[in-house]
């Protein structure tokens, strides 16, 4: 961490970009491509790879990305990410996601005044329904102060460790962790969209996965183990 603990000391990185993938040859030469601005302002650039059986760890070095090997799951990818990482504020970014222009800025800027935050999403997809999808998330996200890893959600350092990073479960783990940072503060909801795609949605089924998140996210909030979520959501 930096010693004014949120900002780089002259000549480090002052961001770190966390992107956990598995398989995912098909859009990491587009994202790190999409990814120049930052790579070229001196920011770290992490792909944390949990065991891809495809090209996807030979595309993130021809990239231009550091590659971290780590066991699987999301939760633990990203947090290995993290503790590599040496800049004071870290991004975490799925593989499908693109920032938008003036993304950097505004996010270096919402961490000078708040310890985490987010972006608003698109959903990109065929469905006429993902817009709808995306609108609530964003919606959802405002009123509760909860985030979503599609949001891509960016946080201090300080912070992040403050509360022991993600906690190491299957499914929910940005729940879990908006949770955590809630309790320190709201978070900096950027009105600038990250556009993710719609492949998860299009592949069970819009309306099917619509109703299997809420009644996950639903079980989540009574009590249910992530655990026994992620054995559904299989």
């Amino acid at each position: 961490m930096s010693p004014s603990g949120g900002r780089p000391t002259p000549g480090s990185p002052a961001l770190a970009i966390v992107i956990p993938v598995l398989d995912e040859a098909d859009n990491l030469p587009g994202l790190l491509a999409a990814l120049a601005e930052y790579r070229d302002a001196g920011d770290e650039i992490l792909v944390v790879d949990g065991g891809s059986r495809d090209a996807s760890p030979a595309l993130a070095r021809a990239g231009g990305a550091t590659l971290i090997a780590s066991p699987r799951g999301r939760a633990a990818q990203m947090n290995a990410g993290a503790a590599v990482a040496t800049a004071p504020r870290l991004l975490f970014l799925h593989a499908d996601t693109r920032l938008p222009e003036g993304g950097r800025a505004a996010l270096l800027g919402a961490l000078d005044k708040r310890e985490w935050g987010r972006f608003e999403v698109r959903i990109e997809g065929r469905h006429p329904l993902l817009r709808w999808v995306a609108w609530l998330m964003n919606r959802r996200s405002r009123l509760t102060g909860i985030a979503t890893g599609d949001q891509a959600i960016f946080v201090t350092r300080a912070a992040f460790e403050a509360v022991g990073g993600y906690p190491d479960q299957p499914l929910m783990e940005d729940i879990e962790l908006s949770r955590r940072l809630k309790r320190r503060g709201a978070p900096r909801c950027l009105r600038l969209t990250v556009t993710t795609s719609g492949r998860r949605w299009e592949r069970r089924g819009v309306w099917r996965t619509i109703l299997l998140m809420w009644r996950l996210r639903l079980a989540y909030w009574l009590g249910a183990s992530p655990e026994a979520l992620a054995r559904c959501y299989r």
